[in-house]
């Protein structure tokens, strides 16, 4: 049987518990939501880079502290090369979507993050050699056309920020399509510290090129981003070792209701009817992919930190 794909920080299975692994899902769609409105705000006056600079530092401290209940030695990675190319996929995909969020509504920016169970598909091909089945395709074809009615290219609503956000699905999905090869040799606490470390390494080497100096609230506010964001990591973390992951999927989804929600009472913007049109679709088709692999893989038990090609949310 194929390997399943591990979740970002996922450990060992602790035991079946799906009542509490979807609680769980539940607090991390709202803590992502939380994180990126404060991104939004955040982000019209400072740069990007600088306020995913600020959520890696927060980042690399809760990973430490996670790891140094762990023996030193068992960081040691055995791909690190590519473990590089996770942490860069995982970096790239928290500045596009930054950068996209500066524009764009926190509603439409959520519905085309969820473009990334279809990515997965496409690049469990070359990286991975699966093979993909027509109904998958057709599952992708779905997610896509989603895609093209919530951004709407050519239309007077099209935002050229949509294609941050789909560059940042792009990233995400390599990060977690990278993780499910990793998995085979690296540990999941060895995949957290690494990716952590990545990240604040390369977001430091931009950081004197952009660099503003924030107001204290600025700071306090992106200090809050970063715990919020990497309380919505643990949780997934922790929620993949309670349920198996096709059981969690549907709830992911919530994160379009938190979004829509916090998109209204704090920014003012609600939504149009193509952008929930698109919503639906890609919807529709993430819960199919995973349906599909649940059918593939039935989950005896709860498969720690597995998960199928529909991704968990992306922070």
């Amino acid at each position: 049987m194929k390997r399943l794909q591990q979740a970002p920080g996922a450990s060992l299975l602790s035991t079946d518990t799906p009542l509490t692994g979807i609680g769980l899902i539940v607090l991390s769609t709202a803590c992502f939501s939380g994180s990126d409105s404060l991104s939004k705000y955040l982000v019209q006056t400072l740069p990007a880079s600088e306020v995913a600079w600020i959520r890696w530092l927060v980042f690399v401290v809760m990973a430490v502290i996670l790891a140094a209940r762990d023996e030193p030695g068992r960081f040691r990675s055995r791909r690190p090369g590519l473990q590089v190319l996770r942490g860069l996929g995982l970096v790239g995909s928290a500045v596009a979507t930054m950068m996209a969020l500066r524009s764009m509504p926190l509603a439409e920016s959520t519905v085309l993050g969820f473009t990334s169970p279809a990515l997965i598909t496409i690049l469990s091909i070359p990286i991975l050699g699966e093979v993909v089945g027509w109904r998958r395709w057709v599952a992708v074809a779905g997610g896509l056309l989603g895609v093209l009615l919530v951004a709407r290219p050519g239309a007077a609503a099209f935002q050229v920020a949509a294609l941050f956000n789909l560059a940042s699905s792009l990233c995400w999905a390599s990060a977690c399509v990278l993780s499910r090869k990793i998995a085979a040799t690296d540990r999941a606490a060895t995949t957290l510290l690494w990716s952590a470390v990545i990240g604040l390494v390369v977001l430091t080497a931009w950081m004197p090129v952009v660099a503003v100096w924030p107001t204290r609230k600025e700071l306090l506010l992106a200090l809050l981003l970063g715990l919020v964001a990497g309380a919505g990591q643990y949780c997934v973390v922790l929620a993949y070792r309670h349920a198996a992951a096709s059981l969690l999927a549907p709830f992911c989804y919530l994160q379009l209701i938190w979004s829509s929600a916090i998109g209204w009472l704090a920014f003012a913007a609600w939504p149009d009817g193509w952008t929930w049109v698109g919503a639906a679709i890609i919807t529709a088709s993430g819960l199919y992919t995973a349906g599909r692999e649940r059918a593939r893989h039935p989950p005896a038990i709860a498969q720690a930190g597995a998960q199928p090609s529909a991704s968990p949310p992306r922070p």
